[in-house]
C-alpha cells in the first residue's frame, strides 16, 4: 500500500532488509515523540511505548504469516493452472497408447484399458514422474507423506511474490471487508499527507519568521496570531497557510505523473535522516551536560495526555502497510522473526534515547522536535549551518515522500470506487482521484498545524486499524483459506509465534479498548 519500496525482482540480505525496515519505521513519528513523552510523563510513557512496541511486533508477525499464506494460495492456483493442459495432454497420449496396445492384443481377457481421468491424475503419486516440477505436486497430503517428501515439495509457503495488503484483502476478505480495508488505509494516508504538509509548512514558517515578541523569552510556541516579521502585519498562521498552499501546488503536480522513489533518492534521504537524528541526540546531550545543575524536571505521569501518546506511539511504529515490499526481497528468511524482534528492540532503544535526551535537555518542547534547534542571532557560522539543517530537515525528507504517498492514496481510491473491467474517462482516472487525494488533507492542514494532534488522531484511529485490526483479520482468514485449499499436511514455516487464535482475539479487544478510551478522553476534554 505504500507502493514498491524496492525494485521488482531485486534481492538483498536479511541485514539489509532489517535496515530498510528500520528506516521505514523511524520517520516523522519519531520527531513528535519527545513532546508526547514530556506531556504524558517519562515513567508512564516508557511503559506505554514498550507495550505498543510489543503489540506492533506481534501484528507484524501476523502480516508476514498472511503473506506466506497468500503466496501459498497463489502457488497452488498456478500449479493447478499448469496441471490442466498437462493432464489433458497426458490423458490423450495414454489413451492412444492404450488403443495401440489393445489393437495388438485384442484377445487378452485380462486386459483393462488404463484411461487416467483428471480426478485420478490429481491423486497420482508424485513419485511416478521424476521430471515433475515441485509446484505440480498435490497439496493435500498427510503428515506421514510429508515426512517422506523432500522439503522443496512442500514449500508452497515460500514468500516469493509481493502480496501487498490490498492484494491480501482481495484474497481473504469478502467485498465488504475489502472496502472497509480500503477506507481504513485511505483515512490513514489522508492523515499522513496532512502531517507531511503541516510539518513542512511549519518548519519553513518558523525559520522564515524572524519577529519575536518582547515578552517572549523563547522562540518556541509563539502565538499563531503574532506577526511574522517586524516590518509586516502578516500573522504567523497566515504565512503558514501561504507556505502550505505553495508546497501543495509545487509537489502536488507530481501526483498527476507516475513518480517513484528511486534507490538513489532513498539513499540520500536515509543519510540525511540519520545525520539529523545523530546531531539532535548529540546536541541534546551537550545541553544536558552544560546545564546539569539546572536540568528540567519533567512529570512522571499524566493520564490526561495518554490518548495522544497512544496515537503518537502507534504512528511511530507503523510499518505494516509496507512490510510486503520489504520482506519479500530478503534472500534468506529462515530466522526472520528473531531478526525483526531485534530490529524492534533497537528501534525502541533509539526512541527512548531520543525522547529522554529531549525531555531532560529542554524545558519547552515543540511538537516537531527539530524546531527546538532553530538558528539564533548568537550562533556562529557552523552552529547556523547545523541549526538551519535541523530546522529544515522535514522539508528535505518529507517533500520527497509527499507525492509518493499521494499517488498511493489515489490508487487506493481508484480501487475503492472504480469497478474492474469497466471503462472510465481519462479525466476520472487521471485527474479526479489525484485531486481527491490532495484536497482533504490540505484542508485539514489549513485548519490546524498541531502535529501532535494530527499524529495522535491518525495513529489512534486509522493507525490502530492498519496496525491491529487488519493484520488480525488477515491472519485469521488466511489460516482458514490456506487450511481449506492446502490441507493440514502442508506446514506454514512462516507461521507467527503467536499462533493461538486467542492472540488474534486479544489484538482485536486491545484495539477496541484503546479506541474507546481515546474517544472517551477526547469527548471529556
Amino acid at each position: 500500500m505504500a507502493g514498491q519500496l524496492v525494485e521488482q525482482g531485486f534481492q538483498y540480505s536479511p541485514i539489509t532488509g532489517l535496515i530498510y525496515i528500520f528506516n521505514l519505521i523511524v520517520g516523522t513519528g519519531a520527531l513528535t515523540l519527545p513532546a508526547a513523552f514530556h506531556d504524558a510523563g517519562w515513567a508512564l510513557s516508557t511503559v506505554i511505548i514498550v507495550l505498543l512496541a510489543f503489540m506492533s511486533f506481534l501484528t507484524a508477525t501476523f502480516v508476514i504469516e498472511s503473506m506466506a499464506a497468500a503466496n501459498a494460495l497463489l502457488h497452488w492456483k498456478r500449479s493447478q493452472t499448469l496441471k490442466r493442459p498437462e493432464r489433458r495432454q497426458s490423458a490423450s497420449s495414454r489413451e492412444v497408447q492404450v488403443l495401440t496396445a489393445a489393437s495388438r492384443d485384442i484377445t487378452s481377457p485380462m486386459h483393462r484399458p488404463n484411461r487416467l481421468t483428471e480426478d485420478d491424475d490429481l491423486n497420482a503419486n508424485p513419485g511416478d514422474s521424476e521430471n515433475d516440477d515441485d509446484q505440480h505436486q498435490p497439496l493435500i497430503i498427510s503428515d506421514e507423506d510429508q515426512e517422506r517428501m523432500p522439503l522443496t515439495m512442500v514449500s508452497y509457503y515460500e514468500i516469493t511474490d509481493v502480496t501487498e495488503m490490498g492484494r491480501m484483502a482481495s484474497l481473504f476478505f469478502n467485498r465488504i471487508g475489502k472496502n472497509l480495508f480500503y477506507i481504513c488505509i485511505a483515512i490513514y494516508l489522508y492523515g499522513d499527507l496532512a502531517i507531511y504538509g503541516a510539518a513542512v509548512s511549519k518548519s519553513v514558517r518558523d525559520v522564515a519568521c524572524t519577529y519575536r515578541p518582547v515578552n517572549q523569552t523563547s522562540s518556541l510556541n509563539i502565538s499563531e496570531s503574532e506577526k511574522c516579521w517586524e516590518w509586516s502585519g502578516q500573522a504567523r498562521m497566515d504565512v503558514y497557510r501561504i507556505v502550505l498552499a505553495v508546497f501543495v501546488c509545487t509537489m502536488g503536480q507530481f501526483v498527476f505523473c507516475n513518480v517513484t522513489k528511486t534507490k538513489y533518492l532513498q539513499i540520500v534521504t536515509t543519510i540525511m535522516r540519520w545525520l539529523a537524528f545523530i546531531i539532535m541526540v548529540v546536541l541534546a546531550c551537550g545541553n544536558i551536560i552544560k546545564n546539569k545543575s539546572d536540568l528540567p524536571n519533567p512529570p512522571t505521569s499524566n493520564i490526561n495526555a495518554l490518548p495522544n501518546l497512544f496515537g503518537v506511539c502507534v504512528y511511530s511504529f507503523m510499518c505494516h502497510h509496507s512490510l510486503p515490499s520489504l520482506i519479500t526481497p530478503i534472500s534468506r528468511k529462515k530466522r526472520l522473526y528473531p531478526l525483526i524482534l531485534g530490529d524492534y528492540v533497537l528501534i525502541l532503544s533509539f526512541y527512548c534515547l531520543l525522547a529522554f535526551t529531549g525531555i531532560f535537555a529542554f524545558r519547552e518542547l515543540n511538537d516537531l522536535y527539530t524546531l527546538n534547534f532553530q538558528p539564533s542571532k548568537t550562533d556562529n557560522w557552523f552552529e547556523s549551518i547545523i541549526h538551519y539543517f535541523l530546522s529544515l530537515f522535514p522539508v528535505f525528507t518529507l517533500s520527497t515522500n509527499f507525492p509518493i504517498i499521494a499517488i498511493t492514496l489515489s490508487n487506493n481510491l481508484r480501487s475503492l470506487f472504480l469497478t474492474d473491467g469497466r471503462m472510465y474517462s481519462y479525466w476520472i482516472r487521471n485527474f479526479l482521484f489525484p485531486v481527491l487525494a490532495l484536497l482533504p488533507p490540505t484542508a485539514v492542514a489549513m485548519v490546524t498545524n498541531s502535529l501532535e494532534f494530527l499524529v495522535g488522531i491518525t495513529g489512534s484511529y486509522a493507525g490502530a486499524g492498519i496496525q491491529y485490526v487488519v493484520p488480525a483479520a488477515l491472519v485469521y482468514y488466511a489460516r482458514q483459506e490456506a487450511r481449506e485449499a492446502l490441507g493440514v499436511g502442508v506446514k506454514n514455516h512462516h507461521k507467527s509465534p503467536f499462533e493461538s487464535v486467542l492472540w488474534v482475539l486479544f489484538v482485536l479487544v486491545w484495539a477496541a479498548t484503546c479506541v474507546i478510551f481515546v474517544t472517551w478522553n477526547h469527548i471529556q476534554n
